[in-house]
């Protein structure tokens, strides 16, 4: 039986029905417990400091996880019980520190039984780098700990960070694979899994899959969005949680700084997901507020996760962080539900959303992609490529590497569309194979252009691989089992200068 004073910080998880019945409910995968699966299975293991936006469901996978490979769990709130944290600040000793707080929630911790759940950290940033001594004194007792705006204190921590005393993990909203999981459609997933370029494709599991596509666009992947739609089928509710998320987002700001600042992080904030896709100009922002300010509130946003800069990229070489410029970039939102609310698109547009604004949802879907489809022990970073030139200007939406090779990315909204901007790439750089994602079936071959580059016009023969939108999560595998796989240009890493 739960101690009153601990309920908010202790599950017994045999007898916990309530948890029980919720997860039974509904219960969610997410593809980073395989993760935290092989990490508790290790001989040698860290503490695991989670990190990620407000409200993406870093809580309820560690519980769900507790639940289903623990005896016991032990979750302290430090939002909620402040009182636990000079308990942690000021212990000398991990193991008597670990024997107080059993007495203090009645629970015996035993390591390899009992996981140790430190949730909001932040409130208490002292704790942090408490965790090194979990590491170096009791490694073998699994703690795990989590915030929001987490990124935040870690880089305004005044105490020495426990670098390679702990590891990261990263955590975003549902990919589209977790919310065709919750959705039903494991089997689907199987059948792209599977698939191999060149084989047929069935153009019945292609509609279907594209309507799945469809609903997830407007529902998008915060998980209380995902389970009201999944616990009835009503798109419309899930515009209610969007919008309760949206300003839940804009009360954190308060804890940015001045008013003032809260003023510039809201704008910014909602520039960025009306403006998907397109490269930002502060003067776009606003003439009166100045470029620094604007800059800081792109600064924090990406802290807290709300948005993620891609940057420009000269892809010249690997890595592609090595032939950047961090004043470059296009903002790319959190979430593409949200993008949809802040836009006041309506649920009537629901067929019509992936075409939408020029495509930009499409962008923001393929970018929301590559993130999830990196390790979830890896920040990750997106980049693209800008050539403004008169008379020959391009884009490419992303640029992706993939083993020490570098492919660019076109993004179509529909089953068509110009790739003049993969051209003007692929001949410039001299790559061999380009990657285009829109709403046909899978296709790949080899072509031949011509590509007009300023006053002159070359002939380029290029590799394309052809993908819907639904299929980014399996890129690396298509790519891997494609005829172009050992024929893309290996990019060569001494190429240092940015045009």
């Amino acid at each position: 039986m739960l101690k009153h004073n601990s309920l908010l910080a202790y599950y017994s998880l045999k007898h916990n029905s309530l948890l029980a019945f919720y997860v039974k409910l509904f219960k969610m995968e997410r593809e980073i417990t395989h993760s935290l699966v092989d990490w508790k299975n290790r001989a040698k293991r860290k503490p695991i400091l989670f990190r990620g936006a407000r409200q993406v469901g870093k809580t309820y996978t560690v519980e769900e996880f507790a639940r289903n490979h623990f005896t016991n769990f032990l979750k302290i709130n430090l939002e909620l019980q402040k009182d636990i944290c000079p308990l942690l600040t000021s212990t000398n000793s991990i193991k008597s520190l670990i024997t107080e707080l059993g007495l203090y929630f009645d629970i015996e911790i035993i390591p390899g039984k009992t996981l140790l759940f430190i949730d909001e950290i932040q409130s208490c940033p002292e704790a942090i780098a408490l965790l090194r001594y979990f590491y170096e004194e009791m490694p073998e007792l699994h703690v795990i700990a989590a915030g929001s705006l987490l990124d935040h204190t870690l880089s305004e921590m005044k105490y020495s960070m426990p670098v390679g005393r702990i590891e990261f993990l990263y955590m975003y909203p549902m990919s589209f694979k977790e919310f065709l999981i919750v959705s039903g459609g494991r089997k689907l997933i199987s059948y792209l899994e599977a698939y191999k370029p060149g084989e047929a494709f069935s153009e019945l599991l292609h509609r279907k899959l594209i309507e799945y596509l469809r609903i997830y666009f407007f529902v998008g992947g915060m998980p209380e969005a995902v389970k009201y739609y999944i616990s009835d089928g009503k798109l419309n509710e899930t515009s209610r949680i969007h919008n309760e998320i949206i300003t839940s987002l804009k009360y954190d700001f308060a804890k940015y700084g001045t008013r003032k600042q809260q003023e510039y992080l809201e704008l910014v904030m909602l520039y960025s997901a009306k403006n998907v896709g397109n490269k930002v100009k502060y003067s776009n922002i606003s003439k009166e507020i100045r470029s620094l300010n604007l800059k800081e509130a792109f600064h924090k946003l990406e802290l807290s996760r709300i948005i993620h800069l891609i940057r420009y990229s000269n892809a010249g070489g690997v890595p592609l962080s090595n032939h950047n410029k961090d004043d470059i970039f296009k903002p790319l939102f959190f979430d593409i539900g949200l993008v949809n609310t802040i836009g006041k698109i309506q649920l009537i547009n629901i067929q019509k959303l992936i075409t939408m604004n020029e495509g930009a949802l499409a962008e923001q879907f393929i970018g929301q992609e590559l993130l999830t489809a990196e390790k979830t022990y890896i920040d990750p970073q997106l980049f693209y490529w800008i050539r403004e030139k008169k008379n020959s200007n391009a884009e490419v939406d992303y640029i992706f590497q993939h083993n020490n090779k570098i492919y660019p990315i076109e993004v179509k909204a529909g089953k068509t569309g110009s790739l003049k901007s993969l051209h003007v790439y692929l001949l410039e750089k001299k790559f061999h194979t380009g990657i285009r994602f829109n709403l046909d079936m899978p296709n790949y071959g080899n072509f031949s252009t011509k590509v007009r580059i300023g006053n002159s016009t070359e002939e380029l023969n290029y590799n394309l691989i052809s993908l819907p939108l639904y299929m980014c999560f399996v890129l690396p595998e298509i790519i891997d089992s494609s005829p172009f796989s050992g024929v893309q240009q290996i990019a060569q890493t001494n190429v240092s200068s940015i045009k």
